[in-house]
């Protein structure tokens, strides 16, 4: 048993002066009769009421004595543990061009996927997860970090034209690299999202995937758009309009670079499907890690302030029935 407030246990040296006022307060309080023999007395018996007359005292300091160690907060715990968590560096590297504004998911592809990566983000409590965001070129969001409610929070900022548009797929993936490529955890994972093409940036998506082989990155590819046409919309004069627009992901490319890597190619057509893209994900990345943890403290002091409650009122009883005083 350990104490959340041990200071408190001081207060028990207190006992210590009240006891020994006691001891003196009875010896004055002793009644004397002189007489000639004491031979008289010698066959009286003891009432039991003389040898339980110091029975309320001693309740007295039990009680001061329990109350003391409630207020020191008594507490049961058990002792350090070793056991195994589970976690990983995760880098996410997310499309923002124009197109996913597309409305084929819902509200639109790019909050769809926001919202899908969040919730997996708070699934992971032991990773280190970072955001790379691309269009025509790419920059960090965020870079690893154990504090998911930061990176969360910065997940608000993204939206589409914050930089030039296009698709640069491999220079996304090569910024996401450069990222983790230096971590210290055995499992290294990048999350690649995108509805388009390559069409932009100075490094080909194959180049940067084999730049993610040499460094141990696995690569999950998610190619995010339904089949066929898709609504868009577009700013005019009258308002928001919308256009069909043809669905194009570059599939092939983005299978080569989950082979060549040793992770897997997903299509997201819809919310549900992202969803349990993102849900498979979480159940293959699972690496073991030795932690220790100490158990959740329980608190004591109730059992103790029952007992001394208790005490007072036998203490109480007493004093005002078979062991009362009269002046």
């Amino acid at each position: 048993m350990v104490f959340a407030n041990p200071t408190y246990l001081y207060l028990l040296l207190l006992l210590i002066p009240l006891i020994g006022w006691y001891i003196y307060k009875l010896s004055k309080s002793q009644a004397s009769l002189q007489v000639s023999s004491s031979e008289a007395f010698q066959q009286v018996s003891s009432s039991w009421k003389i040898h339980l007359r110091h029975l309320p005292f001693v309740l007295r300091v039990l009680v001061i004595a329990l109350l003391i160690l409630v207020l020191a907060r008594p507490q049961s715990t058990n002792s350090w543990q070793n056991s195994t968590t589970e976690g990983i560096d995760i880098m996410l590297a997310m499309d923002i061009s124009t197109s996913m504004l597309a409305q084929d998911l819902k509200p639109d592809r790019l909050e769809a996927a926001k919202d899908v990566a969040a919730s997996f983000i708070n699934g992971r409590h032991n990773d280190n997860i970072g955001l790379v965001v691309f269009a025509g070129e790419s920059f960090t969001q965020c870079p690893l970090t154990i504090d998911h409610t930061v990176l969360l929070n910065l997940f608000k900022d993204i939206h589409p034209g914050v930089i030039q548009d296009g698709t640069a797929i491999g220079l996304g993936l090569a910024n996401a690299i450069n990222r983790i490529k230096d971590s210290q955890a055995k499992s290294k994972v990048i999350i690649l999202l995108t509805d388009g093409v390559n069409n932009a940036g100075e490094i080909a998506p194959v180049t940067a995937a084999e730049i993610a082989k040499t460094f141990g990155v696995r690569v999950y590819t998610i190619g995010v758009g339904t089949e066929g046409e898709a609504p868009y919309p577009i700013q005019t004069a009258f308002g928001i309009q919308y256009q069909s627009i043809k669905v194009d992901i570059d599939e092939e490319t983005l299978k080569n670079v989950a082979t060549i890597t040793g992770g897997q190619y997903f299509r997201a057509t819809d919310n549900a499907s992202l969803k349990e893209i993102y849900a498979e994900i979480d159940q293959m990345e699972k690496t073991k890690i030795s932690v220790q943890e100490f158990s959740k403290k329980e608190e004591e002091y109730k059992r103790w302030a029952l007992i001394a409650f208790a005490l007072l009122l036998v203490e109480i009883l007493l004093r005002n029935t078979i062991l009362k005083n009269i002046p």
